[in-house]
């Protein structure tokens, strides 16, 4: 093996500026993979941790997922019934506060119950579609980041005046309120009252900051007309990505339609799959066009060494010896390409990171960038494999080379 090392080394050093240039082609791939790699995975991740972070890691509604079956379809299993009208049940959870507390038994997070109505917000004669959430302030900082969210007000501003309510900045915006406006609060069931804003929140993400209002569940519960009335229980898990599982066992012990984060926006996530491939697909690209530069020069080396490779195998060296001289040749221009890349590429996400822009629908100020051993560690796998299938076959045609015809010119 040493022999075989002795002799590789020798091949690359003895056309350096041929094998400089092969180790640069690598290493540009290996950075430029690795910079594209983490901008696209830190974009990723903060696009989901800003979806995460604007609302609950599981919800429970005061809803089944299936209809109740009907007491002919359970009788008869061949009966089935068309335009029955269902029964009017009261709305809300039951024995809620029974229910939290059988769920923080074993719940890995926090819980908090919710109202939540659809109204309008009227102010200086505009109309604004709302979602209102009716919350308790002691337990909403267990579930949500509404208390650094805050931009003007604190939740304990919700116990400071009779109806209050925080408003996201853009709605808020939108109507032209500022905190200590009086606005009117209405629903389509005729429940209407007069608010006083105390207090604006800004989560990130538009289309909450345009459509979502807070206030007290009492004051919820007033507007929805039913005392006592909790339609939600908001959780958030200690691990998000833990999310799916409990909401299954939390829909398994209560009966009601539990939704985990991933399952509220499966669309969205589904695209970041094709956006993976892509990803991968393009750092693939990046590391074949890298590799024509490998097979160039290991192609050079094994025309201008026949005479070697014939004295060489003269001398006793086997066909795949000679075989493994010039792979291990493309794999020393990978692994020194590989790790003068990995120099490049943290180089080029520290330069990336440290440029600053500013966005006025952007609440950061630079590029999010995600820092994984996976990404060095994958660009240099592919690197290596690229290096090998270029040398394989210049390789593969310097084994087969008859000293003989070599030696008397035949070729």
């Amino acid at each position: 093996m040493n022999l075989v090392l002795d002799v590789a080394l020798t091949h690359v050093r003895s056309r350096a500026r041929q094998t400089l240039v092969a180790v640069a082609g690598v290493a540009t791939g290996v950075g430029f993979s690795i910079m594209m790699a983490a901008l696209m995975q830190g974009s990723q991740d903060d696009f989901i941790r800003q979806l995460v972070n604007a609302m609950p890691h599981v919800t429970v509604y005061d809803e089944r997922r299936n209809p109740p079956e009907q007491p002919a379809e359970v009788a008869f299993d061949a009966a089935q019934i068309y335009g029955l009208t269902p029964e009017v049940r009261r709305r809300g959870i039951k024995n809620p506060l029974a229910t939290m507390a059988s769920l923080e038994a074993w719940l890995p997070g926090g819980i908090a119950p919710s109202v939540k109505v659809q109204g309008i917000i009227r102010y200086a004669s505009r109309d604004v579609g709302t979602s209102i959430f009716g919350i308790d302030p002691h337990r909403e900082p267990k579930v949500s980041e509404l208390v650094k969210q805050m931009r003007e007000g604190t939740l304990s501003s919700l116990y400071g005046a009779t109806n209050a309510i925080i408003l996201g900045d853009r709605l808020a915006e939108k109507i032209g309120a500022r905190v200590g406006a009086n606005i009117t609060v209405q629903t389509s069931d005729g429940a209407r009252i007069n608010a006083q804003v105390v207090g604006m929140f800004h989560a990130g993400v538009r289309s909450i900051d345009e459509g979502t209002a807070y206030v007290l569940v009492r004051t919820a519960q007033i507007l929805a007309k039913q005392t006592g009335l909790v339609n939600e229980l908001r959780v958030r898990t200690a691990d998000p990505m833990a999310a799916q599982n409990i909401a299954v066992r939390m829909e398994s012990e209560t009966g009601y339609k539990s939704v985990s984060w991933q399952e509220a926006n499966e669309d969205l996530l589904s695209t970041f799959v094709i956006r993976n491939v892509i990803m991968y697909t393009i750092v693939g690209a990046i590391l074949l066009v890298a590799s024509f530069g490998t097979y160039n020069i290991i192609s050079t080396i094994t025309y201008e060494k026949a005479r070697d490779i014939a004295i060489m195998k003269s001398l006793g060296l086997t066909e795949r010896t000679v075989r493994l001289i010039f792979i291990v040749e493309a794999q020393v221009i990978g692994l020194a390409g590989g790790l003068l890349g990995f120099v490049l590429g943290y180089l080029l996400c520290l330069a990336l990171a440290s440029v600053e822009f500013k966005s006025p629908f952007m609440d950061a100020n630079r590029i999010p960038l995600a820092y994984s051993a996976w990404h060095y560690l994958i660009a240099l796998f592919v690197a290596l494999a690229s290096s090998f299938a270029a040398g394989f076959m210049p390789a593969r045609k310097a084994s087969r080379v008859h000293p003989v015809d070599i030696i008397r010119g035949a070729t």
